[in-house]
């Protein structure tokens, strides 16, 4: 039996690098009214940890009606809550690793053994870094058509340096998530981003700055890795964010989703980026990482005067399970069906399934 967690607070937890780390309100939140979502890919007889069993049931029950149409087959999986976690589990798949989830399961009885070492999530932890992704991003802008640049920084003076000439940046920290640890900078540094590259370079060692784009549309590609050197491609992801936050996904076959975005991207380009990144990752990854991650992308618009579109292909690498792979979770096998998968925020999160 397979124990699965949806710790949504990963990426806030790997830039803390706690035992004991205490997720913000949202993400606590998020993580109760989404616990159920593993079920989605657990196998039958497999369990789910979630804050409140009787809330998961209900929850997955209506996924599964907002889902008809959609070929999503129901798993005969147990909710189970922290106290309750049974004897007989005999491997972990979380949403990702890191040092608060290990901790956790170790005070809650899951076997270390079936847990990675320290080591392990020190590998995990560095990949994850956004400087990480320098090795791929050169592969990548080989591709014609391609755009994008990152440059860690390590000292207030030289991001300065950097903006010198007055040019629109952006400045992430090496470790944050959807929309936070990031900060939009035109010309010179204000009093209160100084202090936050202070902040941030002094806890996580470098500030990351890219240029300013002029994003025209969101996507991804999800891909998985077996640990062994290779790295299988998934699908795409078409995704929409509101101020730099997840809001949904389109749930579409990949030739629907591929019509869509052909108008920006062709299929040759598209194909030959998912070709590098198997081929640069698999190796990378070999020994280090078996599991789903995600390249976040974005298509941009030519300088001014300029007829089409650049393709980001490396806007953020995600060693985790994402969205998008619950939304290809979701998807239909009928090219005329296309939906839309929206995560939406009240009294509890839900996850809902709409026309488009």
């Amino acid at each position: 039996m397979t124990l699965h967690i949806f710790n949504p607070e990963h990426d806030l937890a790997l830039a803390s690098d706690l035992q004991n780390f205490t997720a913000p309100h949202a993400a606590r939140e998020l993580k109760a009214g989404l616990g159920f979502l593993p079920a989605l890919w657990a196998s039958q007889g497999d369990a789910v940890l979630v804050e409140d069993e009787g809330y998961a049931q209900k929850a997955y029950r209506r996924l599964l009606l907002a889902a008809d149409g959609l070929g999503v087959e129901e798993k005969n999986v147990t909710f189970v809550e922290k106290d309750s976690i049974p004897s007989g589990v005999d491997a972990v798949d979380v949403w990702g690793w890191d040092m608060a989830v290990r901790s956790f399961l170790c005070r809650h009885g899951v076997e270390e053994r079936l847990l990675p070492s320290q080591e392990a999530l020190d590998t995990v932890r560095e990949l994850s870094h956004r400087a990480s992704a320098a090795a791929l991003r050169a592969k990548l802008l080989e591709i014609p058509d391609t755009v994008g640049e990152a440059t860690a920084l390590y000292d207030l003076q030289a991001v300065e340096s950097a903006l010198a000439d007055g040019s629109s940046f952006v400045l992430k920290a090496p470790w944050s998530c959807s929309g936070r640890g990031i900060r939009f900078v035109e010309g010179r540094l204000s009093q209160q981003l100084q202090g936050w590259v202070r902040n941030i370079i002094g806890a996580q060692r470098c500030v990351m700055l890219e240029p300013y784009y002029k994003k025209v549309k969101d996507f991804g590609m999800e891909f998985v890795s077996d640990g062994e050197g290779r790295v299988s491609y998934l699908g795409l992801s078409l995704f929409h964010t509101v101020n730099g936050m997840y809001a949904g996904n389109i749930l579409a076959t990949e030739k629907k989703k591929q019509e869509m975005i052909s108008r920006y991207a062709s299929e040759t380009l598209l194909s030959d980026i998912k070709a590098t990144v198997c081929d640069v990752m698999g190796p990378l990854y070999k020994g280090k990482y078996k599991g789903p991650f995600g390249l976040d992308m974005m298509i941009v618009a030519r300088e001014e005067g300029t007829e089409g579109f650049l393709v980001n292909p490396c806007v953020e690498i995600n060693l985790r399970r994402t969205m998008g792979h619950v939304a290809l979770c979701l998807s239909p096998t009928d090219d005329d069906i296309n939906k839309v998968m929206r995560v939406t925020a009240g009294n509890n999160y839900l996850l809902n399934i709409l026309s488009l």
